[in-house]
């Protein structure tokens, strides 16, 4: 699944426990007919894939969504939902993919090539458009 939206909160790293890390975020997506402010989470080596993004900036969250149940000490059944981000890129237009992402981030975004060269080069057709 993938969203794209304006960056409106940049958490910090933070160490849950001695074997996770997580950081969160929030998007505005302005696509309906009302503004959502959508919470995603990073974990683990995904977690700097946020740092080359600023407040403001248009983002497109590559995400899974996570359901989860917790049995309480009580016995309360409860249901949590997650969505964890997996990738994340810079959204400019006529371009989904930009040098400001990830592109140095293991992969996350694939950097595009600058304005005077993407002129002169056909852009690949979506079957090409592999991540690797």
């Amino acid at each position: 699944m993938d969203v794209t939206g304006t960056l409106k909160v940049k958490g910090e790293t933070i160490k849950v426990s001695e074997k996770f890390t997580k950081r969160e975020f929030v998007i505005t997506d302005n696509s309906g007919q009302y503004p959502q402010h959508i919470s995603f989470q990073l974990a683990q080596d995904k977690c700097a894939l946020l740092d080359p993004f600023q407040l403001g900036s248009e983002i497109k969250v590559h995400f899974n969504l996570r359901g989860r149940e917790w049995t309480s000490p009580s016995g309360e059944v409860k249901h949590f939902n997650s969505l964890d981000a997996w990738r994340l890129e810079g959204a400019t237009s006529g371009s989904a993919n930009n040098n400001q992402g990830a592109g140095s981030n293991q992969g996350a975004a694939r950097p595009s090539a600058p304005e005077s060269v993407s002129e002169s080069f056909t852009s690949p057709s979506p079957a090409d458009d592999l991540p690797f």
